[in-house]
């Protein structure tokens, strides 16, 4: 118990200094999971693939990114904490037990542990390296998922096989590996509830997390926590899905460091917003009747809120689906195919994938050695290409156009500018906005009556029409490939969809 007070005061063993959020500070045990080398491999890992060729600045690494969106985690948290008290203070007194600041505490450290966490699992060049064709061809292998966990029963986390290994797979594996090599017992945490709140998981939570989730919910909802349908919902599984949204929701820490980060690194202005008032504006929200259990947001913060997804819309428009990063996309990953076609470096990836003990030594470093072996032995090759920095020509840009559309529109260009049709590519970003409307209409606003001063929840699109405003977006770049690439022979499709971004 004395811990749980220690450490909601604000004890610490250690302070990262970091260039977005400044100090950062960290507990015993997250000391040992950033010493872990699975974890320290992040640290040669780029947060944005190679978006540094186009914003110099965007080098920035999974490492800080991660240590980042722990921080933010655990702000999101103890901030609705924070604003619950205020609250009931103004009308009541309100006296905290050990048990429940014991609760208070084991889920505020669990968020930070499944926050620093949460992106462990990515490979060289991050999301990059899944959307090339050989990896995965690599990850959909029969096998690959009996392999991955060869030794432990992870018939806990996943009653059933995934149907493809995705990054979040990798992230929940690389989490069990190093939450079971640290002194977890020590902090008073158990890794099942950590990786339960992770994505992609299904996890029957420990009779500790079960125990705080009871006290934490009478303690939050009062009354309301044995009346209506909630009362008949299993409390641990409507705590351990609010926690999961703090780590990824459509108002996460993932997304709130990224977009804060990114910005900061490839030094543009949109991708800013208010942290501070976004965060001091959250709530714990629930509806007994619907049932309904999720974060809420006070009506003077709507316009935070507003200002933190539109960060999103214009990142994704100006910064990721920029045309000659996509460009650099495109050539990163046939260069990443082109390389594989090495029967050596296939095997060696295809043993790393599989072998927890080898994971680690995917890193950019790997295939950007790679990448110069395979330049320095053809120089018109993909690999050149990305070594040296030779850039696909843009030749024009289109929105929401069909495959078939996409398709029409190369050939033209191919006949009207007299290029080879063979040398004329495309790469497509999608962005799903439409998530935006029928995610966030599940976000509740509170607002408070004007005459009883009481406090009603109404979705989000009742009160604001800015959500309304977006709908699913694909940015569509055509390019003519360089000079040293013409001609050459390229496995799928000319046409190809680079990224699908939930924005």
């Amino acid at each position: 118990m004395r811990s749980a007070v220690n450490d909601l005061l604000g004890a610490y063993d250690k302070l990262i200094m970091d260039p977005v959020h400044g100090g950062i500070p960290l507990y015993r045990h997250e000391i040992q999971v950033i010493d872990h080398p699975l974890f320290q491999r992040l640290r040669n890992i780029c947060q944005n693939d190679i978006l540094s060729l186009v914003f110099p600045g965007a080098t920035h690494s999974r490492f800080l990114h991660s240590i980042g969106v722990m921080h933010v985690g655990g702000r999101m948290f103890r901030a609705m904490i924070d604003a619950y008290l205020r609250e009931r203070q103004l009308s009541e007194q309100v006296d905290l037990s050990m048990s429940q600041l014991d609760a208070i505490d084991y889920f505020a450290k669990t968020i930070r542990l499944a926050c620093l966490l949460h992106d462990s699992g990515h490979s060289s060049f991050s999301h990059q390296f899944t959307q090339a064709r050989r990896i995965h061809e690599l990850m959909a292998r029969p096998g690959r998922f009996e392999d991955l966990w060869e030794g432990v029963d992870y018939s806990r986390f996943y009653p059933e096989q995934p149907a493809e290994l995705e990054h979040e797979h990798y992230s929940v594996r690389v989490a069990w590996d190093v939450l079971e090599s640290i002194d977890l017992e020590a902090a008073g945490l158990h890794p099942e509830d950590i990786l339960g709140i992770m994505e992609t998981t299904d996890v029957m939570p420990s009779e500790a997390f079960c125990r705080h989730a009871r006290t934490f919910w009478g303690f939050i909802a009062g009354p309301d926590a044995e009346s209506g349908v909630l009362s008949e919902t299993s409390t641990p599984r409507l705590v351990m899905d609010l926690l999961s949204s703090v780590v990824s929701g459509e108002i996460d820490a993932d997304r709130a460091d990224y977009m804060l980060r990114d910005g900061f690194h490839s030094s543009v202005t949109i991708g800013g917003f208010n942290l501070d008032h976004l965060l001091s504006n959250l709530r714990f929200g629930w509806d007994v009747e619907q049932p309904w259990l999720g974060l809420a947001i006070t009506h003077k913060g709507l316009g935070a809120l507003e200002d933190f997804v539109y960060s999103r819309h214009q990142m994704y428009r100006k910064v990721y689906a920029h045309k000659t990063a996509l460009g650099f996309d495109w050539l990163l990953r046939e260069a990443i195919n082109e390389v594989l076609e090495d029967p050596e470096t296939f095997e060696w990836v295809d043993t790393c994938l599989s072998n927890m003990h080898y994971f680690a030594e995917l890193t950019d470093n790997f295939f950007w050695e790679a990448f110069r072996r395979v330049a320095r032995r053809d120089r018109g090759s993909y690999s050149r290409c990305i070594v040296d920095r030779i850039k696909l020509d843009h030749l024009d840009t289109r929105d929401n156009l069909t495959a078939h559309a996409i398709q029409g529109h190369s050939e033209w260009l191919a006949a009207a500018l007299d290029l080879n049709p063979r040398d004329v590519v495309s790469c497509s970003m999608k962005a799903r906005f439409s998530n935006i409307q029928d995610n966030f209409s599940g976000i509740k606003v509170l607002i408070r009556d004007p005459i009883t001063r009481a406090r009603r929840l109404r979705g989000i699109t009742e009160v604001s029409a800015f959500f309304t405003k977006f709908a699913d977006d694909t940015i569509t770049h055509f390019y003519h490939r360089p000079e040293p690439v013409r001609g050459k022979p390229i496995e799928g499709p000319v046409t190809d969809v680079s990224a699908d971004s939930s924005c």
